[in-house]
């Protein structure tokens, strides 16, 4: 366990200036036992690649980087295999080598920012799929007693970008293992997103399309549309599609028709909280050095020395603006400490 230097502009997608009262670097589950036993570990933030993070300030407690690694294949049949990985694995780098094993089920999940330990607790998703699609059971050690859980998918209680993680087992819990069961042959890829089957027909590819087709599809759309954090810091997508009701989908159609809505199985709707900021012409507003990305309205950048405060500030704006206009709520996908 090594004591890093207390700064945690680097270890954030956004890269804002913050101080933490000091960041260790664990990189094996005997290292996390040693640091969850000593005093720094009270209060503490466990962070993976840091790329769902806002820091509006500097954290008065410690930080932990989770960087143990490791990942094996076990086959369960001859049509499924459990992919059981190691928390701190960076997750592109986790799908593009489950590809490489001949595996399908992540594809659409490829160029999502941040590591495997996170992805569980956020539910990840996009493109038409979601972890929870492909998740099988995740390890956990309680940061108080230090005893280690196993969570099934159904005692994770998956939502949208929502798990027990984030809310009753919120900071009582640290991942260190996860099991994906996934597909060895016959694969059924998911092109359902519009985006997708768009990118398909421009490139001429046709049936059958395999994981890795969808793999450099999504990739090549990510990149089209999301700015690279190492050259402008951003976290992605900074705000969840909100979810409203049938009665308030139907208002919203009846004032903007071409609002886009995607009916959901309990019957309320989910839309585009990118169109809704979009029409509003936000994309490309600026508050300080923290702005809306022109391409995509949905990601806040540091255009270059933003604070978290001004980052925070704008998302700020930008709520007030949804909520006068639509009489809707935007939720932060981010976290803002």
């Amino acid at each position: 366990m090594s004591e890093l230097s207390p700064l945690l502009n680097d270890f954030t997608t956004f890269g804002v200036a913050a101080k933490a009262k000091s960041v260790h670097a664990l990189t094996s589950t005997a290292e996390l036992h040693q640091f969850l036993k000593s005093p720094q570990s009270e209060h503490s933030l466990f962070l993976g690649q840091g790329s769902n993070v806002l820091f509006s300030s500097d954290y008065p407690y410690s930080v932990a980087l989770v960087r143990w690694k490791g990942k094996q294949v076990k086959l369960l049949s001859d049509s499924e295999a459990l992919l059981i990985a190691a928390a701190g694995e960076p997750w592109h780098e986790l799908v593009m080598w489950s590809l490489d094993q001949g595996l399908g089920g992540l594809e659409n999940l490829a160029l999502i920012p941040g590591s495997l330990g996170a992805a569980p607790i956020q539910n990840i998703g996009a493109y038409g799929v979601e972890l929870k699609d492909v998740f099988e059971w995740c390890k956990a050690v309680h940061r108080t007693t230090l005893a280690e859980r196993t969570f099934d998918a159904e005692e994770c209680g998956f939502g949208y970008r929502e798990s027990i993680f984030k809310n009753e087992l919120k900071d009582q819990y640290v991942l260190t293992e996860v099991a994906l069961r996934l597909s060895r042959n016959a694969h059924r890829v998911n092109t359902s997103y519009s985006p997708l089957q768009q990118w398909f027909n421009q490139a001429s590819l046709h049936a059958p399309i395999s994981p890795l087709d969808v793999a450099k599809a999504v990739c090549s759309i990510r990149r089209s549309k999301l700015p690279d954090p190492k050259v402008l810091g951003n976290a992605g997508s900074f705000f969840k599609n909100p979810v409203i009701s049938a009665q308030k989908a139907k208002e919203l159609s009846a004032h903007y028709p071409e609002t886009p809505l995607y009916p959901q199985a309990n019957g309320s709707f989910k839309v585009a909280a990118g169109w809704l900021i979009d029409r509003l012409n936000l994309k490309g507003f600026k508050l300080g050095k923290a702005a809306v990305h022109e391409k995509q309205a949905l990601v806040l950048i540091n255009s270059g020395g933003a604070s978290g405060r001004e980052i925070v500030d704008l998302s700020k704006h930008i709520k007030k603006r949804i909520l006068e206009t639509y009489g809707i709520e935007l939720e932060e996908e981010v976290t803002i400490y």
